[in-house]
């Protein structure tokens, strides 16, 4: 019985005077040294670099990718990011940019709208160089070019496209054939240009107009 409350005894006391360690700290062998990264094609690893120098000596344990997400924010030609970290002190950053697919020019200035419908500041990249360019509404573009694509129209082959106040677009071929599309069910419009195109009964023909209602206008 006074072994029992002998041990009583030191395990209370033992409880009761433990503290933890407050000031513990992660081990210095843990912290960023080399960041490496990836798949940035456009953008010049300088620029990201300078994003995110202040990853160095944080640990890579503790690592907040929030912290990291705002910061590459600023650059808005990444669409997205991946992290991998490599212990002890390596951390990979996998870069996923935007894909421009056209220029577009609002109120005198140039912009790039992604494949998913995001502006991005226009920055001279040669290997966009020769994209279509857009004069008119960043929304309804996107969403033409969305039916373009559903329809299999040669989106290669468009130089310009042109938005009008009466809400109906313009197309302009690189080949200089216009086509005039209507302001409502433009579809019927473009799949008749489409089945057209090819025929040699309108090689002739540089001016596609669709805009009066079930007509077509050639020139």
């Amino acid at each position: 019985m006074k072994k029992s409350f002998f041990w009583l005894t030191v395990l209370f006391i033992t409880l009761t005077t433990y503290k933890p360690n407050s000031n513990f700290t992660p081990k210095l062998e843990n912290r960023i040294e080399t960041i490496k990264i990836e798949n940035n094609l456009v953008l010049d690893k300088e620029e990201i670099e300078k994003e995110i120098h202040f990853l160095y000596s944080k640990n890579l344990f503790f690592l907040n990718v929030k912290d990291i997400e705002k910061k590459l924010s600023s650059i808005d030609f990444i669409e997205s990011f991946t992290i991998k970290k490599i212990y002890p002190n390596k951390l990979n950053l996998i870069i996923n940019e935007k894909k421009p697919i056209a220029i577009l020019y609002l109120k005198k200035k140039k912009f790039y709208i992604s494949d998913k419908g995001d502006i991005i500041n226009f920055r001279d990249i040669e290997i966009y160089n020769n994209l279509p360019t857009v004069f008119g509404d960043k929304q309804m573009f996107f969403t033409l070019y969305k039916d373009l694509q559903n329809i299999k129209f040669p989106i290669k082959k468009i130089k310009s496209f042109y938005f009008f106040e009466s809400k109906r677009w313009d197309l302009k071929m690189y080949d200089g054939t216009l086509i005039k599309l209507p302001s409502e069910d433009y579809l019927f419009s473009l799949k008749n240009f489409i089945a057209a195109k090819d025929d040699i009964n309108f090689n002739n023909y540089k001016i596609f107009d669709y805009r009066i209602k079930n007509q077509l206008i050639l020139n």
